[in-house]
């Protein structure tokens, strides 16, 4: 396996191929010879972080060559664990060079590999890698970082057609040689967005399917109910600041991934993640994004001018009734005069009944009063006109929206997602010309322009009335500097943080859950729930989504139960292992879905060679299931070694 790029998701998933499915895996950094060692751009504690990631992989590995050096390979080290069997015995490699062109795929040995993955945060770099690999090596089965959807689809068919053409007998079926295209920030996003408000269901898109999980809190005293699909339950010490914070490392008092009814039931007072409906994916999606995308016509005036245009329209209907009972005319005809002398056209009731005389009197002042109602409409609404291609500012009456710091690639897509549930959102960002601007004006969402750190910004967005915070900017400082100027208007603000570095994290969680225990804090990485999906694809096999629970995560996958002995031939029940793997739905074939309760599959339901099921399982529990190792090109004698 070849990882390619120099950011937090190469480093994760190269740690995700190498220690949980025993891969031999090379990473592939590019690095100038005229540059330093870390990059520039993050100075201060960021620096510091991402110094740190960074020596870690280097002792892992060893000392690479000097920067100078083209390209270097160092093989992994054999760890303490790994002497016991505790560690894989695949070996990690560093290789380094100035660009990823066809001298330094072939030093990491991309003729040799079974897949390629490029994740260099630029969507140009990863398609011009990707097309010298797929010359290099037809037989290569690619994994590509692209934020940009539409590309990414027409860049999978072409490399397909392109390795169909100069192999012919590659069977498209296979996973061999197959090019997926996959992007970190729409798989984090559902996540992100679910965290910072309660209540909302985590779904994750499954083919076809739309997965809904949603956490539920217990009474008090007693358990999650059993007979719903539980995923994971919570962790039994959240209201203890001292106690775990959530991740792999904490233990029987951790979150507990996938557990049987036995362990629902004795789980005493736990929150519980439930699965609560599988649905067909319609294009509800589409016609919410066209609708939000719309004029928002009910903004055109204001609530104050529209209930002055009400009450005029109603004086007027008042009059004209008056009209016709007391001088017996045609309701029109009343109301055409009533008209004439609103706006005062001429028509004086000369010579006619007192009660007409004294109704034009009366429409006259209604007209005098409807003049100024008439002008503060036509200039609001030409200001709307105006202002529709700029930037909304926070309305002085919000109170219960999302405060949304960062409106890069992540900050982008989160805001999406917000929008199409239909829970208002503020944007801060500090770049004028930032990639979600103008996402935000179309959107008609209200965005403050200015530095977080500067006093008075996270004030414009309305802090104080907030219903959470969500810090999604690339630098931790300032998403940590952010979350606490927050918290010291609002302390019991709902605070969700996007974190590079784990240890920083989880002393960040403790803290914050320490100094505000009444409030809730979360803390995400967006390589951390990408890098599942990724490893899946290069091993052959497709990654749905992740869901986090606290600060680990569920993934679910599409797996063809022909492959898999640990399911074909075995009931729905006998195939789900606790804390490893759960079979949830099926993914075409058998059931379908949408449809009431098909969803909810019969434990005693014998999986068949030719089902596809959707899993829920824990990285380390897709890993034994999928064999602990990639699925070799057809013509290795790889490819069934780990059949049973």
């Amino acid at each position: 396996m070849i990882v390619c790029g120099d950011d937090a998701l190469a480093h994760r998933l190269a740690g995700e191929l190498h220690e949980v499915y025993g891969e031999q895996v090379t990473l592939l950094v590019p690095v100038r010879p005229d540059a330093p060692r870390t990059p520039t751009a993050r100075t201060g504690r960021a620096l510091a972080l991402f110094g740190r990631v960074t020596a870690a992989v280097i002792r892992t590995t060893g000392a690479p060559a000097p920067a100078g050096a083209p390209s270097t390979s160092v093989p992994a080290a054999p760890t303490a664990s790994g002497a016991d069997g505790g560690e894989p015995a695949g070996a990690l490699h560093v290789v380094e060079s100035a660009e990823a062109d066809d001298r330094a795929l072939t030093d990491a040995g991309v003729e040799r590999a079974a897949a390629l993955a490029l994740v260099h945060e630029d969507d140009e770099t990863n398609i011009r890698a990707a097309l010298t690999a797929r010359r290099l090596n037809p037989r290569l089965r690619l994994v590509i970082r692209l934020y940009n959807r539409k590309l990414g689809q027409h860049l999978e068919t072409l490399l397909d057609q392109a390795a169909a053409v100069a192999e012919p007998g590659l069977d498209p079926d296979k996973p061999a040689a197959a090019t997926t295209v996959l992007s970190d920030v729409d798989t984090a996003a559902p996540g992100l967005a679910a965290a910072a408000v309660a209540g909302t269901s985590k779904v994750v898109q499954a083919g076809g399917l739309l997965l809904h999980a949603v956490e539920r809190l217990p009474a008090a005293g007693e358990a999650p109910d059993p007979g719903l699909c539980t995923l994971a339950l919570l962790s039994a010490t959240a209201g203890d600041p001292a106690g775990c914070e959530g991740s792999e490392r904490s233990g029987d008092a951790g979150p507990r991934l996938l557990p049987d009814d036995r362990t629902v039931a004795a789980a005493t007072g736990r929150a519980a993640v439930t699965l609560e409906a599988v649905t067909a994916a319609g294009p509800a999606l589409a016609s919410a994004r066209l609708a939000a995308s719309a004029l928002p016509v009910a903004s055109l005036f204001s609530r104050r001018l529209r209930w002055s245009l009400a009450g005029a329209a109603a004086a007027v209907l008042a009059l004209a009734l008056a009209s016709t009972f007391t001088t017996g005319d045609h309701p029109l005809h009343a109301a055409y005069l009533t008209l004439l002398d609103i706006f005062a056209i001429g028509d004086p009731a000369v010579g006619e009944s007192t009660s007409r005389q004294v109704l034009q009197i009366l429409a006259g002042f209604v007209g005098l009063l409807l003049l100024p109602v008439i002008v503060a409409a036509l200039i609001e609404g030409l200001g709307t006109f105006r202002t529709a291609t700029t930037l909304r500012r926070p309305p002085r009456g919000l109170s219960g929206h999302v405060v949304l710091l960062g409106l890069g690639k992540v900050g982008t897509r989160v805001l999406a997602r917000l929008r199409r549930l239909n829970i208002p959102v503020v944007c801060v960002e500090s770049d004028p010309e930032a990639r979600g601007i103008a996402v935000a004006r179309r959107l008609r969402v209200p965005t403050v322009i200015g530095d977080v750190t500067e006093e008075g910004v996270l004030e414009a967005a309305r802090i104080d009335r907030a219903h959470a915070l969500l810090a999604l900017t690339s630098i931790d400082i300032t998403n940590l500097e952010a979350a606490l100027s927050a918290r010291a208007v609002s302390p019991d603000l709902r605070v969700v943080l996007r974190l590079y570095d784990d240890d920083f994290a989880t002393a960040v969680f403790r803290t914050l859950r320490t100094a505000h225990p009444a409030a809730l804090t979360r803390s995400r990485s967006v390589s951390h729930l990408a890098a599942p999906a990724f490893a899946g694809a290069m091993l052959g096999r497709q990654v749905l989504g992740a869901v986090p629970v606290e600060r680990r995560v569920l993934l679910f996958a599409a797996v063809d139960v022909e492959a898999h002995p640990l399911l074909d031939g075995l009931t729905v029940a006998e195939a789900f292992h606790p804390g490893k793997w759960r079979v949830i739905a099926m993914d075409g074939g058998g059931t379908k879905p949408g449809t009431g309760q098909a969803w909810r599959l019969d434990p005693g339901r014998v999986l068949k060679p030719d089902d596809r099921v959707v899993v829920a399982a824990t990285r380390r529990g897709l890993a034994e299931l999928l064999g602990r190792g990639a699925p070799a090109p057809h013509n290795s004698p790889r490819a069934e070694q780990h059949r049973p």
